[in-house]
């Protein structure tokens, strides 16, 4: 079910209603969710509801046991490791491993060919999987007291606004909070609304309107060879992916917030970031910070010298890579930036330009390049389209004056330059400022967030899922 449907509408609103009725009993708030929960993901296809039951069954019993059996803890989280990785590895990269046997087979001269399985790719495996195992992990470190009642914990897990594309919920943050059920006030329901509202418009009318020409670039048989042409198309994918992605996590936390709970912020205008390791600390921030404390810490962090913390952090952006997709294409982008990642520590060039006049600014502008060159290679159908794209863009080709407007469309580039002026807007703390909080700005705020819903209504662009839904 999608947020930005007509069944989603009617799904949240039949929810809300009989939420205040439900709510006050521990069992019957903690069946309600689990209920409503496999409603929601069970639309897409009922079938893999057996998946994110079993993944969490799992997970469930090896807690429990992990203090009946406190000798076992190590098999016991071996056993939940293997449960989680083994499904994901199943669903999403068997095929891709098939595939690369094949061409192994091919470049060794072998006839036989293995055969795929298509095996369809369960919407936000990915995230369910993540969250489901960092569970027991918390639990095997000591960090988390498991829950004994399964519906409190599937109500952790399958909670629906964040369960097919987060943000990453740990269990220490969401257990304790499902507990207790705390009135939500007004000026909490208003901050709600703003925040879906909000999430609905980066969605529906800043990244859809810009999805067709970008599509089109990328699946153009004769790509464009005008330089200009994809610098604008790549900042624009950015602009795109940054506000599908974040646009669905603000709808999650207004969600959840409105039902009482609070989620992680998972977006901190990372576009604004003045290094790469400020910009994994912005973007998809419950995730970055899950490889960071469960596999870049787990490989021992920077406490085994400089030479093995620099291997722990390209393993860790490596399979960071890998996490978003079963492509070399993706291996390649989480090396791209392990690569700058790497050079930033041993150059301490964020650090060193910032000392200059306009220094960070031009840093935040060669980190964004940066991001954006990376991007391609996500975007990108094969490593072959990513290189061509790349040399088109340093070729520093022009083009005819009327191609901007005729192949990039008035609303695409509209959209662009509202969200360039918006992120702008943070990144000079223009929030921050006295007035930001002045009697003017609080009666301007129902008046915009109308505009806003008028805008998700009436200048919305051709609907499509979100992004993140195929990792």
């Amino acid at each position: 079910m999608l947020f930005n449907s007509l069944d989603f509408i009617l799904f949240i609103t039949l929810f809300f209603t009989l939420w205040p009725f439900l709510k006050g009993r521990k069992n019957l708030r903690f069946s309600y969710l689990v209920i409503a929960s496999f409603v929601f993901y069970g639309w897409w296809d009922w079938r893999f509801l057996f998946l994110i039951i079993a993944s969490g069954l799992i997970d469930f019993l090896a807690g429990l046991a992990m203090t009946k059996f406190p000798r076992r803890r190590k098999l016991l989280l071996i056993i939940s490791v293997i449960g989680n990785i083994g499904s994901l590895a199943l669903f999403k990269y068997i095929d891709f491993g098939i595939g690369n046997v094949n061409w192994l087979f091919g470049m060794l001269g072998v006839e036989y060919r293995l055969g795929l399985t298509g095996l369809i790719l369960p919407i936000g495996i990915s995230f369910y999987t993540f969250q489901s195992m960092s569970y027991t992990i918390d639990v095997y470190r000591g960090q988390l007291q498991p829950t004994r009642n399964i519906l409190h914990f599937f109500a952790y897990l399958a909670m629906f606004p964040q369960l097919v594309a987060g943000p990453i919920v740990r269990a220490k943050d969401l257990l304790p909070q499902l507990e207790t059920i705390q009135p939500t006030t007004e000026a909490q329901r208003w901050q709600s609304l703003q925040l879906i509202t909000w999430g609905y418009f980066k969605k529906v009318v800043i990244a859809d309107s810009m999805a067709p020409i970008i599509n089109i670039a990328f699946n153009a048989s004769d790509p464009s060879p005008v330089s200009g042409y994809w610098w604008l198309i790549m900042v624009m994918f950015a602009l795109q992916i940054y506000c599908d992605f974040s646009g669905y996590s603000d709808i999650a936390r207004g969600l959840a917030r409105w039902m009482g709970y609070e989620f992680p912020l998972n977006f901190n205008h990372p576009y604004g970031a003045t290094s790469l390791r400020d910009f994994w600390g912005r973007w998809h921030i419950s995730l970055s910070s899950w490889f960071r404390d469960y596999v870049y810490f787990s490989l021992g962090g920077s406490r085994c010298g400089r030479t093995k913390a620099e291997g722990n952090m390209w393993i860790t952006m490596l399979v960071s890579g890998l996490w978003h997709g079963a492509s070399w294409t993706f291996v390649i982008w989480g090396g791209w930036h392990a690569l700058i990642l790497s050079l930033e520590r041993l150059t301490e060039w964020p650090k060193k330009l910032a000392r200059l006049p306009l220094g960070r600014h031009l840093g935040a502008i060669l980190v964004f390049a940066l991001v954006v060159v990376g991007w391609v290679f996500f975007r990108a159908d094969s490593f072959g389209q990513a290189i061509t794209i790349i040399k088109t863009m340093f070729s520093f080709s022009a083009g005819e004056g009327n191609w901007i407007m005729e192949q990039l469309g008035a609303k695409s580039l509209a959209c662009m330059l509202f969200m360039i002026l918006c992120e702008t807007y943070f990144y000079f703390g223009l929030d921050q400022v006295p007035w930001e909080r002045s009697r003017i700005i609080r009666i301007a705020q129902p008046a915009s967030v109308a505009l806003l819903l008028a805008a998700c209504v009436f200048v919305r662009g051709p609907g499509s899922a979100f992004i993140y839904f195929q990792f």
